[in-house]
């Protein structure tokens, strides 16, 4: 990989990150002209006092429960709002409005400062293959019964697919039906259903070299997401069985077995073990963080990324792709999934207030973020909670990771959404560098490489 050095970064986005800054002093300055330095003084100590009350009703938001932790995001909510009517009250309609009109200036300025370049172009289209016997798996529990309300069984049995729904009493071995498909000839292996599932019938296509089509039947579909494809309408996936393309894309793998987006350790894979986790997801968390983010649970973790050493860290994400350089749960998007690198967070927080100032990404310290070829996760424990794209797993440490660049042929509609533009997030530390000339390395991927170049 190449190391941009910071001076390289292009100077009209140094120039948008000092528009923040100075839109936000022309907001002040608007206030400091229209009450006078006494007043002005008051209304920003006012200000301050109520940014102090917001960002604490946050913190005691995220490590309290019960009845003291709505306590605190009732008053992380209304210290904005009483400020506002304190300014409104002091006749300062007018001065305040313009001021609230430079902040949004500021904040526009500060995402188009911090909006990266786009990588190249989109990855490689290769020719659809002429299949004979596709095999699709469909699971009708999940995205809330995605696969019933689009009748995607109907549509996909039209196209000449064969379809194995996974229902019943029990748990169903879709491993052992994938297998048993191929063994049957199935020159197509499919899945309807969430990114656990995805990884699990992708793995056995790329084991055979087989084209895997993607039907974003999940809760969030984050790999149809990253393949461009639309997560909205399932339907329009099987379009690829009549006029596709088909995208080689890496997998990642984490001790033999495959994921598609992630696989994460310590705070993140604590919550996805919890037995409540899959029927409430945001109560799980929002019950387990105060605990996790004071470190209170969990075993003592290590992560080796390519010969160095992080001793220690609250979490680990590894990733097949690395996110954006602001994401750091995995939550948002990868810009292409051929880069034949993992990404790779940790996160070692000393404190709960260490821990919410890299939430609010107002800082960086206890923050790394690699790309590496091998990831390997070791414990003070024989085994670990993992959670791998979701699924949550008990595994013997050391753990290892690695990619395989470009081994899964997926089959996507020729004509599909496409991946949007990620929207960047306020990172304040990234910004203050692109303002004040701060150096910061950026890490470049290896160069995708292009269908007439690069073999099946």
């Amino acid at each position: 990989m190449t190391v941009t050095p910071f001076e390289d970064v292009p100077q009209t986005r140094r120039w948008w990150a000092r528009g923040a800054y100075v839109a936000v002093v022309l907001a002040a300055a608007v206030l400091l002209g229209a009450a006078g330095l006494a007043g002005t003084i008051v209304l920003l100590l006012t200000a301050a006092g109520g940014l102090v009350v917001t960002v604490a009703g946050i913190y005691w938001f995220l490590i309290s429960r019960g009845v003291l932790r709505w306590c605190a995001l009732g008053l992380a909510v209304l210290a904005p709002l009483v400020i506002l009517v304190l300014h409104i009250q002091a006749g300062l309609v007018l001065e305040v409005t313009i001021a609230i009109a430079l902040v949004v200036v500021a904040v526009a300025c500060a995402r188009a400062a911090l909006r990266e370049q786009r990588e190249g172009s989109s990855m490689a289209e290769y020719p659809a293959p002429t299949w004979k016997h596709a095999f699709l798996v469909m699971n009708p529990r999940s995205g809330g019964g995605k696969v019933v309300k689009f009748d995607l069984q109907r549509k996909a049995e039209e196209l000449g697919a064969e379809v194995a729904l996974l229902e019943g009493p029990g748990p169903v071995d879709v491993d052992a039906l994938a297998r048993q498909a191929v063994a049957r000839g199935a020159d197509l292996l499919g899945v309807a259903g969430g990114d656990g599932t995805q990884a699990l019938v992708a793995g056995i296509a790329a084991e055979h070299n087989l084209p895997f089509l993607v039907i974003s039947a999940g809760t969030r579909n984050h790999f149809a997401l990253d393949l461009g494809l639309d997560r909205e309408d399932p339907t329009g996936c099987l379009d690829a069985l009549r006029d596709g393309v088909e995208l080689h894309v890496d997998l990642g793998k984490i001790n033999g077995r495959t994921f598609v987006n992630n696989s994460s350790f310590g705070v993140y894979a604590e919550v996805v073990q919890s037995p409540a986790y899959r029927d409430d997801k945001t109560g799980t968390v929002l019950e387990m963080l105060p605990d996790l983010i004071k470190g209170d649970k969990g075993a003592r973790l290590r992560a080796q990324m390519d010969g160095e050493t992080v001793d220690g860290p609250q979490a680990v994400l590894v990733s097949n792709g690395p996110y954006g350089s602001n994401d750091l749960a995995g939550l948002g998007r990868r810009t292409r999934l051929d880069r034949g690198v993992l990404g790779a967070v940790t996160i070692s927080a000393e404190s709960t207030r260490e821990a919410v100032g890299l939430l609010r990404r107002a800082t960086k310290h206890g923050l790394i973020q690699r790309t590496a070829s091998e990831v390997v996760v070791g414990a003070d424990v024989p085994e670990i909670p993992v959670g791998v794209d979701g699924e949550a797993l008990l595994m013997a440490t050391p753990v290892r990771c690695t990619i395989e660049p470009r081994a899964l042929r997926v089959l996507v509609p020729r004509n599909r959404p496409g991946v949007p533009p990620a929207q960047p997030s306020l990172d304040l530390v990234r910004l203050r560098e692109l303002a004040w000339g701060r150096r910061h390395a950026a890490v470049s991927a290896p160069a995708a490489p292009s269908a007439s170049s690069a073999g099946d």
